[in-house]
């Protein structure tokens, strides 16, 4: 009986610790790596759970990127759970257990730039034998790959670039702390890692310090059990420039948030250097204390917009520039610039995925690959138009019946807007040339390909053309 009742209580708070999830990392993500997950059972002696995923795959890569999130809110949850243990099945070998606060854990593999942490410190002292903050494979350094040199500036993003610039020069900020504020993607995380290897070249005897707000709290958790909160606050505020990001899941512990905020007034008394992230404005952070707010916003928040067309484009170019030897075609960066537009993070891995597989299999990068290979991540940012509205657009744009779309007359004045829209409908929707012809009075596929190819050629040498077709795609796309 007892048994039963403590695992309607672990469903039930793994109920809340899941939608919670959901909200944080977005339908498509939770569906995918979360919602698999099964409870597994929790031993009270030792404060292990087990959590089961379907494949070793699933495993290691929830392990990988989700151990310290869904450990931290278990921990929170359930006090007494001080072990999570992410493994398949029964039957198949299991991952080794992450230790919350530290140890060796599930999530060994993760990358220095994921969200966990990252550390310059010339002089580190430890804590008990365990250097504060180190990951659980140990001291790693910034992304060497996230600096300015690499950070492409646009309308969207210029202001948030030039304050990391400041905060990172050797005259010291107008501002501080500098709060930047960007959707998932845009690249506020390539500017924390920016700011700490601009100002480490300025101040090469620096102490920096990179880190999540998720390891924040875990390593406060930590030094409060080990009892080695002296420690803690002596070498948090030991740094010259402290960078926190994803500020919005310093959630629950109050005297987590209550640290970090007198963490904050004795490095800015100092003259210290502070730089939070979020994807979201300090007054819409859930669960997070008003005095900590007021601090957050104190400096200036710099927001980072989604990238807009021609800042998706150029930083198509200066990837290509910087990494890329294969050909890759203007019609498709148009396509790829034009296509995926939630965010940058998704934009360049969908060209690297392009690059790679073109690469491996020895094709060519074409228009037709892009969409055999990007079928997901183009489903996924496609704004949903019809052919219908193709079709009317265009008839309203040249001046011509909607009936000669489908029709057979050859004159110029007809056939030259039904091939833009043949065109327009392969660059905007994810229908096949079989499926374009039909709509088209039940043409060919040859003949769309025909038509695509055909614009695509004028656009690069027929100005005007280019113009049209530019003027149309503003007008569906928005």
């Amino acid at each position: 009986m007892e048994e039963d009742r403590e695992a309607l209580d672990l469903a039930a708070d793994w109920a809340d610790i899941s939608q919670g999830l959901r909200k944080d990392l977005g339908q498509q993500l939770h569906s995918q790596w979360i919602k698999p997950i099964q409870l597994g059972s929790f031993c009270k002696e030792t404060g292990t759970l087990d959590l089961f995923l379907p494949t070793e795959f699933s495993a290691n890569w929830v392990a990988d990127r989700f151990a310290d999130r869904l450990s931290l809110a278990w921990k929170i949850a359930r006090p007494d759970v001080r072990h999570v243990r992410i493994s398949v099945h029964p039957g198949r070998r299991p991952l080794p257990e992450l230790r919350l606060g530290g140890g060796t854990g599930g999530n060994a593999r993760r990358p220095a730039n994921d969200g966990a942490q990252a550390m310059h410190d010339t002089g580190a002292a430890s804590l008990g034998g365990q250097e504060f903050g180190a990951l659980v494979q140990g001291s790693v350094g910034l992304d060497p790959s996230l600096t300015f040199t690499t950070f492409v500036t646009g309308n969207a993003n210029v202001l948030a670039c030039n304050a990391a610039q400041r905060m990172a020069a050797i005259e010291a900020p107008q501002f501080s702390p500098l709060y930047l504020k960007a959707a998932t993607g845009q690249g506020k995380t390539h500017l924390l890692h920016a700011i700490g290897h601009s100002y480490l070249a300025a101040h090469p005897r620096a102490r920096i310090f990179y880190c999540s707000a998720e390891r924040f709290m875990i390593e406060f958790v930590q030094a409060l059990r080990q009892n080695q909160m002296i420690e803690f606050k002596s070498r948090l505020r030991g740094f010259d420039l402290l960078l926190v990001d994803d500020i919005q899941f310093i959630i629950g512990k109050a005297s987590a948030q209550e640290e970090l905020l007198y963490t904050i007034d004795a490095l800015l008394a100092e003259g210290k250097r502070l730089v939070f992230a979020a994807d979201r404005a300090p007054q819409a952070l859930d669960g997070v204390e008003q005095r900590l707010l007021s601090r957050l916003s104190m400096g200036l928040v710099a927001d980072i917009a989604p990238a807009d067309i021609e800042l998706r484009r150029s930083i198509l170019e200066h990837r290509l520039a910087r990494f890329a030897p294969s050909d890759v075609p203007s019609d498709v960066i148009e396509f790829l610039a034009r296509t995926i537009n939630r965010n940058v993070r998704e934009l360049v891995g969908g060209l690297n995925k392009l690059i790679a597989y073109a690469q491996l299999t020895g094709q060519a990068v074409s228009l037709q690959l892009a969409e055999e290979q990007l079928t997901d991540i183009l489903s996924a940012n496609r704004k949903r138009i019809t052919i219908d509205e193709i079709q009317r657009t265009v008839c309203q744009f040249y001046r011509v019946d909607r009936t000669e779309m489908a029709s057979k007359r050859r004159a110029r004045a007809v056939v030259r807007p039904r091939q833009v829209a043949m065109y327009l409908a392969k660059v905007l929707t994810p229908r096949s040339y079989p499926e374009i012809g039909r709509k088209f009075g039940g043409r060919d596929h040859s003949t769309v390909i025909h038509a695509v190819r055909l614009i695509e050629d004028l656009r690069t040498r027929d100005a005007d053309m280019d113009g049209d077709v530019r003027s149309l795609l503003r007008q569906l796309e928005s």
